[in-house]
């Protein structure tokens, strides 16, 4: 018996990645307390997913509803399943920089405390599993920022012929700048998946993220970019623009496409890794620009209220470039760009947010 033990079961990510290793033939151990509606309310929650697992996995498939934090508890798992545990997917945490104000100290027991709890179980109990971790990068604070920027038509965009024109590398520094509290967070466990590899030698991977996106996002207005912004394009919801004109940049990643790069790094972990991971040049769009399109995806126009005032610690631009990933992986490679993401998460939740109108 092969186990993954995947946190964050129940979310977009950790559903993925469920689904995605069961059908590689591996048992999941899901551990997911839906902490996502104690941040979000009833928008966020992830129960849904968390039955659709249960029910289409079956005896593949057993929840936990475990708190990360609850160290004791999470030891008791690691110790049942031992070294059958063939890898650690550490999806679960705290996700939105503004809502990680309202409780500074949740948000890095949960994101920081909590990602050590896991790694420090892996350690003792299955050192030779691979350990992924869903970093994102808000490790990079608002350095981006101060790139060179131009305003266009409808975007921000770096300047041509700069050393992150094809999307910002994992050279970035990541201190001396403003990260906001859940960038805090993150940084230490980003630095302690780490230091877990190189000082211990565990297979680790840090995998810092843009956007994150899919039709199983529990989207909410603090958390859930794309999935939120269609959300409010099918149900004729208030969609509010928090400054730069409308213009600031993103990659979007799938996460089919994200959990086939977990993929590959199981089948040839490595030692204390890095990635910037995101839609990078591939899949990348300004706010205006994703409302145009799911204007025309929806056949109506969005009702949107601006705000002046940008989001503390907000990126105006971000294109992370994903090319050092490729280089160790070379058969990894995109199946979703922008539009399809939308256009699927059109299809997928037609019948569900519509009907809600």
């Amino acid at each position: 018996m092969s186990v993954a033990i995947v946190t964050g079961s129940a979310g977009l990510i950790g559903s993925e990645t469920a689904r995605h290793f069961a059908a590689l033939g591996l048992d999941i151990v899901g551990i997911d307390n839906d902490m996502r509606r104690y941040f979000f309310g009833k928008d966020g929650t992830t129960l849904p997913n968390a039955i659709k697992l249960i029910n289409e996995l079956g005896d593949r498939y057993t929840h936990l509803e475990h708190d990360i934090r609850d160290r004791d508890t999470l030891g008791k798992v690691f110790a049942r399943y031992g070294k059958d545990i063939a890898v650690v997917v550490h999806a679960a945490g705290q996700p939105s920089h503004d809502w990680s104000v309202r409780e500074p100290l949740t948000d890095f027991d949960v994101n920081a405390v909590g990602t050590v709890n896991m790694l420090e179980h892996t350690r003792n109990h299955c050192p030779d599993a691979a350990f992924i971790f869903t970093s994102t990068n808000k490790v990079y604070g608002d350095r981006p920022n101060q790139l060179p920027l131009t305003e266009l038509d409808t975007r921000w965009e770096v300047e041509p012929g700069h050393e992150y024109a094809d999307g910002i590398t994992e050279a970035m520094p990541i201190d001396s700048c403003l990260h906001s509290i859940f960038g805090v967070g993150k940084v230490a466990a980003d630095i302690a998946v780490q230091e877990y590899g190189r000082y211990f030698g565990l297979n680790t991977a840090t995998f810092r993220c843009g956007t994150l996106t899919g039709p199983a996002h529990a989207a909410a207005e603090l958390h859930g970019f794309l999935a939120y912004l269609m959300r409010c394009a099918m149900e004729q919801r208030t969609y509010r623009i928090f400054g730069y004109k409308g213009k600031q940049v993103r990659d979007a990643i799938h996460s089919h496409d994200l959990v086939t790069a977990f993929e590959a790094f199981l089948r040839a972990p490595r030692q204390g890794e890095v990635y910037n991971m995101g839609g990078g040049r591939h899949s990348h769009v300004s706010l205006m620009e994703a409302t145009t399109l799911a204007e025309k995806i929806t056949g109506q126009q969005m009702i949107t209220e601006y705000h002046e005032d940008n989001r503390i610690g907000d990126h105006i631009w971000w294109v992370g470039s994903t090319a050092k990933f490729a280089n160790h992986y070379p058969n990894w490679k995109y199946n979703y760009d922008i539009p399809a993401i939308l256009t699927e998460m059109y299809e997928v939740n037609r019948e569900t947010w519509i009907s809600r109108r």
